[in-house]
């Protein structure tokens, strides 16, 4: 199993399992002189963690350990590693799951390729995974607003289960996600992701557009179904004449070409209900809707795209 890691200049290297002593990331690429934001990693952190209202019951602190990298508050450009310690598992919730797969999920399918896995709350495709995701984004959050201090990446709240929600944090939201704990029940979600004031010419024809290097990341994310640049499937209703009215159009998203134009970009994603539901894993601590979880890997990834793409980007200059 070798794809456990992501980007080509802003590498990182995931590790770890659901259930195991720890999670770990170790970023290999960060230039030196960055400077260390650890409010911001700390504040990251908290918007992933679970055993919040509306979320899966298991109560960690997910408190992020820097081993390396780091001297006098900035980057040294050596890898940075980082761990962060699992403290709640209740393993004998998924004793069943080594015999009988769960609806939904691939446990069989991980069964039969690696033969040998770890199937304790999932292991290695848990999406606790993720949170050594948000601690690549977050290095590569503090890279790119170093370098690109204007870039701002919102994740907004469309809809769940079909229902619309003013945000995140709306009170009826909590009440209906409550509701769906009770009752066993998930609900999918989409989300709005919106990277402002991005660098203008970033991406490389031809395999490397960014529009797929980004829509790739989105994709990774555990549950995420669909992924919608500008207005997407709309455009194929439309005649030519209609859309292709101006340079300056958000109908492409922010992307022509694979390159960013330096416009707003913007996303639609679209996340499947979540799989982990009391008609088919009675035992385990789940959410009732993991597309809320979500938004803060969307963010993240965002960054380590946005963070790989602009060091591409420098390279391909100093190549010219």
């Amino acid at each position: 199993m070798a794809s456990n890691s992501f980007g080509k200049f802003f590498r990182w290297n995931s590790f770890g399992e659901s259930h195991g002593p720890a999670m770990g990331v170790v970023i290999d690429g960060c230039p030196a002189g960055v400077k260390l934001n650890e409010d911001l990693l700390l504040k990251n952190m908290e918007s992933r963690r679970p055993g919040k209202a509306g979320a899966s019951g298991r109560s960690e602190k997910d408190q992020p350990e820097i081993l390396s990298g780091i001297y006098q508050g900035k980057t040294l450009g050596t890898p940075i590693a980082v761990v962060v310690r699992n403290n709640d598992q209740r393993s004998q919730d998924y004793t069943e799951v080594s015999q009988n797969p769960r609806v939904g999920h691939a446990d069989d399918l991980w069964n039969k390729k690696f033969e040998n896995w770890d199937h304790r709350g999932g292991g290695r495709a848990s999406a606790r995974e993720t949170l050594n995701w948000v601690i690549a984004g977050s290095f590569a959050q503090m890279f790119v607003q170093q370098t690109s201090s204007d870039v701002q990446i919102k994740c907004h709240l469309l809809e769940v289960g079909g229902k619309k929600f003013e945000s995140f944090n709306d009170p009826s939201l909590l009440r209906f996600l409550e509701a769906a704990k009770e009752e066993g029940e998930s609900y999918g979600a989409l989300l709005k992701l919106e990277i402002q004031n991005p660098p203008a010419l970033l991406g490389e024809p031809i395999f490397d557009k960014f529009k797929a290097s980004l829509g790739h990341a989105m994709l990774l994310i555990n549950a995420c179904c669909g992924v919608e640049w500008g207005s997407g499937f709309d455009l194929a209703r439309k005649r030519g004449t209609e859309v292709h009215t101006t340079m300056q159009s958000s109908v492409y998203g922010g992307v022509r070409g694979g390159i960013t134009t330096g416009e707003t970009l913007e996303l639609t994603l679209a996340f499947k209900p979540t799989s982990s539901i009391q008609k088919v894993a009675k035992q385990g601590r789940h959410d009732p809707c993991v597309g809320l979880r979500a938004w803060p890997i969307v963010e993240a990834m965002s960054w380590n795209v946005l963070a790989d793409a602009i060091l591409a980007k420098r390279l391909n200059n100093l190549q010219n």
